[in-house]
C-alpha cells in the first residue's frame, strides 16, 4: 500500500527545534582577545578557530557585527587567515541590530535562523530588542557551543560543505551586476547561465532532503520528506522526482531546484516544487514548470499542482498563476490548480536549458 501515502500522506508537525544557517561574530573579547584599536598584536581566544572552522564543515554560514575601524579589522582577519570564512562584515560605528539586518538581507535568511556572539550585554540586549527571533549568545559561553542542538544541522550534505563557497561566487555576481550598465535581461544574458534538469539520482538524496527542510519562501506546498521518503519516490513508477542545478561564469549555484510529481494514466500531480532562495530573481522557477509542462503535454496528459498558501511563498503562488494554472478545487487548505497545456508560456532566453532524459 505504500505507492498510495503520497496521495493521502498526512501532514507533518512543523519541526519545533529551531536551526542556525548564520553566526555572525563580535571581534573585540569575542573572536579574539583585547581590542584592536588599542593593540594590533590581538591573538584568536581559544576555542574559537575551531568553531570557525566546524561551523564551516557543517555549512553554517558565519559574519561579523563589530563596532571596529573596518581596514584594520579586515587586516587582523586576514593575518589571522580566516578572512575568507566571513561573508558580508558589518564593521562600522552603527547598531548592531542594524548590522545583523544588513547580513540577513544580503544572505537572505529568515531572521530566525540567526545566532549573534558578543561579548557585550548591552550589545546583546540591543539586538534582541530589535530582532527578538535573532539567538543571542554570551562570548563567555563557547564551552559546549558546537553541541547546541541549534548548531547541529540535521543534514550535512557535500553541497552544505561548500555553501560558503556558493556564497561567496553570489557575492562576486552581485559587484558584477551592481557594476552592470544597461538592462537587467542583458546582465542576467551575460552570465551565460545552463539550467541543468534530469531524474535524481540515490546520491542526489542527501541534498534533496536538505532542500525541502531548508526551503519556506519558494516552497509551494512546504511538505517535507525524509530520505527513504525520497528514494520511494525516486524508484516508483508512479512518481517522477526532478533535481535541478544552475551554472554561470562564476561557477555553479549547486542544486536549486526539486519538483515531485504523482502519475497516472490520465494526469500527472505536481506535490511539491520548490527553488533554493540562492537563485532568486533568476527566472529558473518559470522555467522548471515550462519543462515540466512540456513533458505532461507530450506524455498526453492533464496537469494539476497542489499548492498551500503561507506568508512566504508568495513568489511560487505567481509562478503559478504566470504559467497559466487556474483553481479547480480546493480541500482544506491545500488548493488544486490546473493547466490546460494548450499555451505554455516561452522560458527566457538568458538561459539555456539542459535536460537529462526522462
Amino acid at each position: 500500500m505504500r505507492a498510495s501515502f503520497c496521495t493521502h500522506r498526512p501532514e507533518r508537525q512543523a519541526q519545533s527545534e529551531r536551526r542556525i544557517k548564520c553566526v555572525v561574530w563580535d571581534l573585540d573579547h569575542t573572536l579574539w582577545e583585547g581590542v584592536l584599536l588599542e593593540d594590533e598584536q590581538v591573538a584568536l581566544r581559544p576555542q574559537v578557530l575551531e568553531a570557525i572552522r566546524v561551523f564551516d564543515s557543517r555549512g553554517i554560514l558565519q559574519s561579523i557585527a563589530s563596532k571596529n575601524h573596518y581596514d584594520s579589522a579586515i587586516a587582523k582577519l586576514e593575518s589571522l587567515g580566516i578572512r575568507e570564512y566571513f561573508l558580508h562584515p558589518q564593521i562600522g560605528w552603527g547598531s548592531k541590530s542594524q548590522s545583523i539586518e544588513a547580513i540577513r538581507d544580503a544572505l537572505n535568511i529568515g531572521i530566525d535562523s540567526m545566532a549573534f556572539i558578543d561579548d557585550q550585554a548591552f550589545e546583546r540586549d540591543e539586538v534582541s530588542f530589535s530582532h527578538p527571533r535573532v539567538l543571542c549568545i554570551d562570548a563567555k559561553e563557547l564551552d559546549g557551543l558546537l553541541e547546541r542542538p541549534e548548531m547541529k544541522p540535521r543534514i550535512v550534505s557535500e553541497e552544505a560543505r561548500r555553501r560558503r563557497q556558493l556564497y561567496r561566487a553570489a557575492e562576486l555576481r552581485a559587484e558584477a551586476e551592481r557594476d552592470f550598465e544597461g538592462p537587467k535581461d542583458a546582465f542576467l544574458a551575460s552570465l551565460g547561465m545552463v539550467f541543468k534538469v534530469g531524474r535524481a539520482r540515490a546520491e542526489d538524496l542527501q541534498r534533496a532532503e536538505e532542500l525541502v527542510l531548508r526551503t519556506n519562501q519558494l516552497n509551494t506546498s512546504g511538505d517535507t520528506y525524509s530520505q527513504d521518503e525520497l528514494e520511494f519516490f525516486r524508484s516508483s513508477e508512479n512518481h517522477m522526482l526532478l533535481m535541478a542545478e544552475l551554472d554561470d561564469r562564476y561557477g555553479s549555484y549547486g542544486k536549486v531546484g526539486l519538483a515531485l510529481l504523482e502519475r497516472t494514466q490520465a494526469h500527472w500531480t505536481i506535490k511539491l516544487l520548490l527553488m533554493s532562495c540562492r537563485v532568486m530573481g533568476r527566472g529558473v522557477g518559470s522555467i522548471f514548470l515550462s519543462h515540466i509542462l512540456e513533458q505532461a503535454r507530450r506524455a498526453g496528459v492533464s496537469l494539476r499542482a497542489e499548492f498551500v498558501h503561507n506568508d512566504r511563498n508568495r513568489m511560487m503562488w505567481i509562478t503559478y498563476k504566470f504559467a497559466g494554472f487556474r483553481e479547480v478545487t480546493k480541500v482544506g487548505e491545500r488548493l488544486v490548480l490546473e493547466h490546460e497545456l494548450h499555451r505554455i508560456p516561452a522560458p527566457p532566453t538568458f538561459v539555456r536549458l539542459q535536460v537529462e532524459e526522462l
